[in-house]
């Protein structure tokens, strides 16, 4: 019965989700063609809604902490990457943000197109060393105009408990900006599986660790610094089969 409790709610949840982006969709495109802050605001309430739905129809909720380590200024975000939850609550703590993100979801429907209009920094993984070189300049360009970075160095949302996959990218950006790193952990994986339908109730816990400075270190210095940090915090926070039925 707990079960199939859960399959209802999140069912109602996934409709609710549909609902949104047909209802914001549309509009995030049109204003973010004229103007990146209204587009972006219109971005952040679907963001918002989506969060709130998933909280009221399947009990998940969250707690942040470390939120005293977020610097005054935008640098370059590095978070762990388990779920879809994350790509909605990030840029509503770092406002305005945009993600480094391959460059194939732009040819989603709706959704690649947000991305477009919002100057996302999309990447061709295939692209070798000229994908970087932009992916470097573009980064460097949203900065100055006071946007965040974020960037899940893992690539793609990785299983609870999956070995670590950390790739460069993000230090890349960091060194060459150059721009300091804020590294988060986060358990939503748990409550929001990857690929997975259920939606589990309960308290996601984000954890924004202290400022990596980039000065005078090299990319890969800066890699491994940044997943110390991360995996240490998540090996705290992390409750290997939290949901056994």
């Amino acid at each position: 019965m707990v079960r199939l409790w859960l399959y209802v709610r999140s069912g109602v949840f996934w409709v609710w989700q549909i609902v949104m982006t047909l209802i914001l969709g549309g509009p995030v495109i049109i204003f973010g063609l004229f103007s990146f802050r209204m587009g972006y605001a219109l971005a952040i309430l679907w963001n918002r809604l989506n969060i709130w739905g998933l909280r009221m129809i399947c009990g998940v909720s969250w707690q942040v902490d470390g939120r005293e380590n977020i610097p005054d200024k935008p640098c370059v975000v590095m978070s762990k990457h388990q779920s879809t939850w994350e790509t909605y609550f990030l840029p509503m703590i770092f406002y305005p943000s945009v993600y480094v993100a391959k460059k194939s979801l732009l040819y989603i429907p709706v959704f690649g197109w947000a991305l477009y209009v919002l100057r996302f920094i999309m990447i061709d993984r295939a692209g070798g060393r000229s994908a970087i070189k932009q992916m470097c300049e573009q980064a460097a360009d949203r900065l100055a105009r006071g946007r965040w970075i974020i960037v899940f160095p893992e690539g793609t949302r990785r299983p609870v408990g999956a070995e670590p996959n950390y790739r460069v990218g993000g230090a890349m950006i960091a060194r060459h900006v150059p721009a300091d790193i804020l590294p988060v952990a986060l358990n939503a994986g748990e409550f929001w599986p990857r690929m997975g339908f259920l939606k589990w109730p309960g308290t996601i816990t984000v954890s924004i660790g202290p400022v990596i400075h980039s000065q005078g270190k090299s990319s890969s210095e800066l890699l491994a610094e940044t997943q110390a940090w991360i995996e240490g915090r998540m090996a705290q926070i992390t409750v290997p089969d939290r949901f056994p039925y």
